[in-house]
């Protein structure tokens, strides 16, 4: 079991009980407790968790988002397909807000390159879209949210209010008929609504996970966007009542 299976095997029973002990993680992955006790330091460092004696527990109260370092580990491989369905919906020349988060970031990788103009709403999606002289990259303006590193407050929402896009791609926390688009961020949720005023049109990209959850902040009723592009692996139920909403939903 490599380093990257360690910290996952460590993920899945914080999950699941909300706390590991040392001992144990060494018997299931087979290294040494010195190597496993590295491998919590260096999450504590990443604010997945916290050490105590004999192992770690969780710093996530339930009902609130993990951390960026734990978020961009999960569901990679339906993230990454998303992306390169949501990229293929953006034609070349288009003008494109781009919101914040690990699927948001995915999609700028399939934009780098192309002729189109972005704005990213996160230092990380910027990064990857000012690599490449094909891509227009608009910097928005706002303060950056430690660990996220996304941009929000007024100075963000001003800058996204000066340009009109023809289309936001706005990640989300939960998506469901009924209680529409959420995030937990409530800042977030000011930015979100902004990127939407200024777009012709609204991608909300979201993997299977977030298909019926429902957190604090609300974004919009879900017939406000007008497309969905998930995984296969969403609720059947859900997805119908969505796009009996109204809504386009693509599944990958």
């Amino acid at each position: 079991m490599d380093s990257a299976e360690r910290v996952d095997l460590v993920i899945a029973r914080l999950k699941d009980t909300g706390e590991v002990a040392v001992a144990e993680l060494a018997e299931a992955s087979g290294h040494s407790e010195m190597t496993i006790r590295r491998d919590l330091d260096r999450l504590e460092s990443q604010g997945v968790l916290r050490r105590v004696r004999g192992g770690a527990v969780s710093l996530v109260p339930r009902g609130q988002e993990p951390p960026y370092v734990l978020r961009e580990r999960q569901a990679v491989e339906a993230k990454r397909r998303i992306a390169a369905q949501v990229a293929a919906l953006v034609p070349t020349g288009a003008a494109v807000a781009l919101d914040s988060g690990t699927t948001a970031l995915e999609v700028a990788r399939e934009l780098a390159g192309r002729p189109v103009t972005v704005m990213p709403l996160s230092l990380q999606g910027a990064d990857v879209l000012a690599r490449s002289a094909e891509t227009t990259v608009l910097v928005a303006g706002g303060e950056v949210r430690p660990g996220e590193l996304n941009l929000h407050g007024p100075l963000a929402e001003a800058s996204l209010a000066a340009v009109r896009f023809d289309a936001a791609v706005v990640g989300c926390c939960g998506v469901s008929a009924g209680e529409g688009v959420t995030a937990h961020d409530l800042q977030d949720v000011a930015v979100k609504r902004a990127m939407m005023r200024s777009s012709q049109r609204t991608i909300a990209a979201a993997d299977s996970t977030k298909i019926g959850l429902v957190t604090m902040g609300h974004v919009c009723p879900v017939g406000d966007i007008d497309t969905l592009v998930t995984d296969d692996g969403a609720p059947e139920d859900a997805i119908a009542e969505i796009r009996a909403a109204g809504v386009d939903v693509v599944t990958v």
